[in-house]
């Protein structure tokens, strides 16, 4: 093969779901030793695309080579056996089974026609290892592990099969700041051994540092293909959205003292050794962010106040009223008005198979049903209602929510809560792995709702959405809350600082 001649090339390749075009005429070349991202935002065709090159999904038209002969995938085994190899922002890891296990499960070493343990372990040792995850043991249960530590157990999984090309789908959205900087000298050794790598993220940043070239969809259609580098932010946000892009949060009209107690307060809220006598108050039409490194007892804060987790000490306040909120139902009852916006959204917020309506009506049954029947036409119209409201891309209110893409499916979750009319909205990581596009309407729905009263407890692992969207700033280490940064002292140098528990400059000089 001619060396200047792509490794994988896609030629006019495009695939309909009923009336919906997902890509159209759509081309690329993929190259040896070559980090190339994909960009867009969710439903531009990235994840079809992808899809169609893995072998999960057949073109409708098109044609694909792969160094230089016509190839034809009828399954992922197949475009596995060809050295493509996809890590999906949903994990296929099976969370009953060993780390072990899922990297060996397609292709177990054998003996004798036995499994050889051994050598199954030897396989996901040298697999881990060249994922930078070598601190993972192969023999721990996948249940067992984070979701961040999962992530790498996949993307160990995919270099196992020692792929030509490898894909990545946000393979990071879910990954720790050190994870992430050890998948990134993964990916750039795997650059230099010859390999090729698409790489999709909605994370700047990390196209900045990673991508020698970029190609832009926008409604299932390739837009351009240029050089890394070659286009600033702004440039590539409005190739990827076809307009203007100003990355401007919403204004914050500050809270006003109503004189009413607090919609929400924690007294000394501790569980596990995991939370550490927490105390805070959150007033309606307010917005607190959650900081710190991922891990430092967020989550665990989120899931305690939605009664997911047993046996918590301390005092939980709605409205000045002392409640003990011990299950989801009651946390979602008229009389605590509480909703979560869980992290994972693919496994704990939606039922994938099931329509866009189902999905919406789950949390909302009092309000749709009389006597425990649903009433079609009340239902009907507050699914539409919610669908306008968060303009929701979808066919039919009746299509499956797993075919939407991930920033709709992600407006669905949100929907789904709204629907039930909550006062006190937690949110966990809400905008993981969706487009700019997508992130703005969030954004601007959380202000619209504090305005309307609704009090807003708020997870980011984005420095900029706390600075950007929050009135106040509550900054966890291992487990406690640790500092509060209100107003102006919301700044990425007061959280970066007070994440790792030290005092920043500022601070430092005042105590000089």
């Amino acid at each position: 093969m001619d060396a200047a001649a792509p490794l994988f090339r896609v030629e006019g390749v495009s695939k309909r779901y009923g009336g919906v075009v997902a890509l159209e005429k759509a081309d690329l070349d993929v190259r040896e030793g070559r980090i190339h991202a994909i960009l867009g935002e969710n439903g531009a065709g990235k994840s079809t695309l992808i899809k169609i090159m893995a072998g999960v999904v057949a073109p409708d038209q098109g044609r694909m080579t792969l160094s230089g002969s016509e190839v034809v995938f009828t399954s992922p085994a197949a475009a596995s056996d060809a050295g493509i190899v996809c890590i999906f922002q949903e994990l296929s890891l099976i969370p009953d089974l060993s780390v072990a296990d899922n990297i060996a499960i397609s292709r177990p070493p054998t003996r004798l026609g036995m499994i050889d343990r051994q050598a199954r372990r030897k396989l996901a040792e040298e697999a881990l290892a060249r994922a930078g995850a070598d601190d993972i043991h192969p023999r721990a249960l996948v249940k067992d592990l984070p979701l961040s530590r999962r992530q790498m157990v996949e993307i160990a999984k995919a270099l196992a099969r020692r792929p030509r090309i490898l894909i990545l789908d946000e393979a990071t959205s879910a990954l720790t700041a050190s994870d992430v900087a050890r998948v990134f000298a993964v990916l750039k050794r795997l650059r230099a051994e010859g390999l090729a790598l698409l790489y999709i993220s909605h994370r700047m940043h990390e196209i900045a540092e990673l991508a020698d070239e970029c190609t832009v969809f926008r409604n299932g259609r390739k837009i351009a293909t240029f050089a890394a580098g070659s286009k600033t932010d702004a440039q590539v946000i409005e190739l990827m959205i076809g307009r203007e892009y100003a990355h401007v949060f919403p204004a914050k009209p500050g809270v006003k003292e109503s004189g009413k107690p607090p919609a929400l307060q924690c007294r000394g809220l501790s569980w596990n050794g995991r939370l550490k006598d927490i105390s805070f108050s959150l007033r309606a039409g307010e917005i607190i962010g959650l900081g710190g490194l991922d891990g430092q007892g967020q989550r665990e804060l989120l899931l305690a106040l939605f009664g997911v987790l047993r046996d918590c000490r301390g005092d939980v306040l709605v409205d000045g009223a002392k409640v003990t909120i011990e299950s989801p139902g009651a946390a979602k009852s008229a009389q605590n008005g509480l909703a979560l916006i869980p992290e994972d959204r693919k496994t704990e917020g939606l039922m994938l198979p099931m329509s866009v309506k189902d999905n919406l009506s789950a949390a909302a049954f009092g309000r749709i049903a009389r006597f425990g029947v649903i009433d079609k036409e009340r239902q009907s119209e507050l699914v539409d209602e919610v669908i306008r409201q968060l303009e929701i891309k979808t066919a039919s209110p009746d299509i499956a929510v797993g075919a939407l893409s991930g920033g709709n499916q992600q407006k669905v979750v949100i929907a789904k809560w709204l629907m039930n009319r909550p006062r006190i909205i937690l949110l966990n990581d809400p905008t993981r792995g969706i487009d700019v596009g997508t992130k703005q309407e969030i954004y601007r729905l959380l202000r619209r709702l504090a305005d309307e009263g609704a009090a807003i407890l708020f997870y980011s692992t984005d420095y900029d959405e706390l600075i950007g969207c929050c009135d106040r700033v509550l900054v966890m280490y291992d487990g406690a809350v640790t500092r509060e940064l209100m107003g102006a002292e919301i700044t990425e140098r007061a959280l970066v600082s007070s994440a790792l528990n030290v005092q920043d400059a500022t601070q430092a000089a005042g105590k000089i």
